[in-house]
C-alpha cells in the first residue's frame, strides 16, 4: 500500500499525469459512447470533464498541477478546429450556391441565440455583468470570453455560459431534430448541422461530426460565422444600450 501511495505521489507530481489522465478518460469515455449507440447522453467529452473533476476533487490535485501536462493536449485544440476547414472545403460548391442563405441564417440564429438569453436574464433582474456575460453563449469560449470582457461582461463565466450551452445542446440537439421532423437526408444533414453549429459552437460542431460528416462540415461553417459575427456585432450593439 506505501509502495502505491509514493507511485501516486510522483505520477501526480509530473506533466505525464495530467496527459495520461485525460487520454486514458476520453478512450474509455469514447469506447462507452460508441458501445452505446453514439447516445447523445453518453457524449465522451460530458463524461470525461465529469470523471477527470471528480478525479482530481478526490485526490487533492491542483488544477494547475493537472494542466501542466494536460496543456499538450490543449495546444491541439487550435490544429483541430483549423482541420474543421477542410471537410467544408470539399463541400466548397454547395457553399458558394448558397452562401446567403447560410449568413442570413446565421445571423438570425446568433441574434435569436444572444438576444433570448441577454434578455431573459435582464427580464429576470439579473446583474448587468451576467446579463453581458450570456449575451456571447453560444460562440466558443475563447471567443465568448474575449466579447465578454470587451462589452464589461465577466470573461470566466462567459466561458462558463459557452461551455454549458455547448454541452446541453450537445445532448438534446437530436431530440430536439427528431422532434420538429427534420430528416436524415442530405438538406436534413445540412440543417441539422448547421443549426447544432450556431446554437452550440465548438461542442455542438464536434457532435455533429460525430454522426455525419456532412453534418460536421456545416456545423463548422456556422461555427466560423457565428465568431465572425458576434466579434462584430455584440461589442456594436452593446454600445447602443
Amino acid at each position: 500500500m506505501t509502495d502505491f501511495v509514493q507511485l501516486w505521489v510522483y505520477l501526480s507530481s509530473t506533466p505525464l499525469f495530467g496527459l495520461t489522465a485525460t487520454l486514458v478518460v476520453y478512450v474509455l469515455a469514447q469506447a462507452f459512447y460508441a458501445r452505446t449507440g453514439q447516445a447523445p447522453w453518453a457524449n465522451p467529452v460530458l463524461w470525461s470533464v465529469a470523471t477527470l473533476a471528480a478525479g482530481l476533487t478526490a485526490t487533492g490535485t491542483a488544477y494547475p498541477t493537472y494542466f501542466s501536462g494536460a496543456q499538450f493536449i490543449h495546444f491541439l485544440l487550435g490544429p483541430a478546429v483549423v482541420a474543421l476547414a477542410w471537410p467544408l472545403w470539399q463541400r466548397r460548391i454547395a457553399l458558394r450556391a448558397r452562401w446567403g442563405r447560410f449568413l442570413l441564417a446565421s445571423l438570425i440564429g446568433g441574434t435569436a441565440a444572444a438576444g433570448s438569453a441577454a434578455g431573459l436574464a435582464w427580464a429576470l433582474g439579473l446583474p448587468v455583468e451576467i446579463v453581458l456575460s450570456l449575451a456571447p453563449k453560444s460562440v466558443t469560449a475563447p471567443v465568448a470570453m474575449g466579447v465578454a470582457e470587451k462589452i464589461g461582461g465577466i470573461p470566466a463565466l462567459a466561458a462558463i455560459f459557452a461551455v454549458i450551452t455547448g454541452m446541453v445542446g450537445a445532448l438534446s440537439g437530436k431530440y430536439l431534430f427528431d422532434a420538429l421532423g427534420i430528416e436524415t437526408g442530405a438538406t436534413g444533414w445540412m440543417a441539422r448541422g448547421f443549426a447544432l453549429g450556431t446554437a452550440a459552437h465548438g461542442i455542438g460542431a464536434a457532435r455533429a461530426l460525430q454522426v455525419n460528416a456532412d453534418a460536421g462540415a456545416w456545423a463548422a461553417l456556422a461555427l466560423g460565422l457565428q465568431v465572425v459575427l458576434a466579434s462584430l456585432l455584440i461589442p456594436l450593439v452593446a454600445r447602443l444600450f
